[in-house]
């Protein structure tokens, strides 16, 4: 039982963090209105989860390295804790500081869940890394639904972020008690942040897979709201149905990628994406809209997971660890700054036209995939 419990506990860790993110996603239109910002601003304060995140998930792998997944109890009180921030928010500025402290907490959460489940695998000789990050994308779709729900019954701001609070703490309690594990002795100059320089063309490629994602989930609830005039449960609607779309692509992407192969799959699903943003930008009624989403949710899902396992699988033995590391950190950096930029493009061309520029990224990411060697083997 001990066993079991050691590893539900980091996969529960991905769902949490989906579920702050996916509130967070339905949430997005009531504090827009609370602080009184325009799409700009919102994008900009969005940027600040960017500059809170990168740094802190750079720290945090000296700090997995050290003490191994008994940090992750720590870190994910620590993400209790900053997603109540956002409800305390009465301006652009302090919803841009409440951002930053999240970010700060989300980039810890980020590095120590996926850092644990490695460690599982190689462990247990295990493979779990796809579950869990379906069970994030499960989180996603319980928590926009959740919050949803909750503001078309007339919850506050502070009593929907407090219940996302308490899922997070509840699974904070479930990592009490990791097994000890030996801190990694390595020379200081391996830990020091270093970039493959042959990984970087996937971690581009994953960089604009993440843009796809952070675009999708953060403004979906507003376009459903402000262009097509839904109510929340039916705004909340968008991000859950991106999030149910990239839960059910991540469980059956191991077995696609059998089928087809990694470019074939990588390449048919980012056009599958292209096609569900360009319907997004047309929908004249909200129930297209979502199922667009759905569309473009199940299109982008597979690229990490496909462009993390080429990095890994390309890599010599000693290379590894910088290839994956360096995916990583180029491919969040699009996750992070991908609302932002929308946010921003819909200030001058408006938020149907920045999903149609989102399409162009799919596109370009189709075109781009049989150039970045996925099936090529170690030198």
């Amino acid at each position: 039982m001990g066993a079991r419990v050691r590893r539900r506990g980091p996969l529960a860790a991905f769902f949490a963090l989906g579920v702050v993110w996916g509130g967070w996603a339905a949430l997005v239109p009531a504090i827009q209105t609370a602080v009184g910002a325009t799409k700009g601003e919102l994008g900009l304060a969005l940027l600040f989860v960017a500059l809170g995140a990168l740094p802190a998930m750079l720290l945090m792998g000296g700090q997995l390295d050290r003490r191994g997944p008994r940090v992750l109890p720590v870190v994910l009180t620590g993400l209790a804790v900053a997603a109540v921030l956002p409800a305390f928010a009465d301006s652009v500025a302090a919803l841009a500081a409440a951002l930053f402290v999240l970010g700060i907490a989300s980039g810890a959460v980020d590095v120590a869940i996926n850092g644990a489940v490695a460690e599982l695998e190689s462990r247990r000789s295990a493979r779990l890394m796809q579950t869990a990050h379906g069970l994030f994308s499960a989180g996603v779709v319980v928590g926009a639904i959740g919050i949803g729900l909750a503001r078309e019954a007339g919850s506050s701001r502070l009593i929907c972020l407090a219940a996302v609070a308490a899922v997070v703490l509840s699974v904070a309690a479930l990592n009490l008690g990791h097994e000890r594990v030996n801190p990694r002795r390595q020379q200081a100059a391996s830990r020091r942040p270093r970039l493959n320089r042959a990984a970087i063309p996937l971690g581009i490629a994953c960089a604009a897979a993440f843009l796809i994602e952070g675009g999708i989930e953060s403004w979906s609830a507003i376009f459903l709201e402000r262009e097509l005039d839904a109510g929340p449960a039916v705004g909340a609607l968008g991000p859950a149905a991106y999030g149910g779309a990239m839960m059910l692509g991540r469980f059956s992407g191991q077995r696609l990628e059998r089928l087809l192969g990694d470019t074939r799959l990588l390449a048919g699903a980012a056009l599958l994406a292209g096609a569900g943003l360009v319907f997004a930008a047309l929908a004249p009624t909200a129930p297209v809209a979502i199922a667009a989403f759905f569309l473009g949710g199940a299109g982008v899902s597979i690229a990490a997971p496909a462009l993390l396992g080429a990095a890994g699988r390309r890599a010599r033995a000693g290379d590894r660890g910088a290839s994956v590391a360096t995916v990583t950190t180029i491919g969040y950096l699009g996750f992070l700054v991908g609302p932002p930029l929308v946010g921003a493009a819909a200030e001058v061309i408006g938020l149907r036209a920045a999903f149609a520029a989102l399409a162009l990224v799919a596109i370009a990411l189709a075109a781009a995939t049989p150039r970045l060697g996925l099936d090529r083997k170690p030198a």
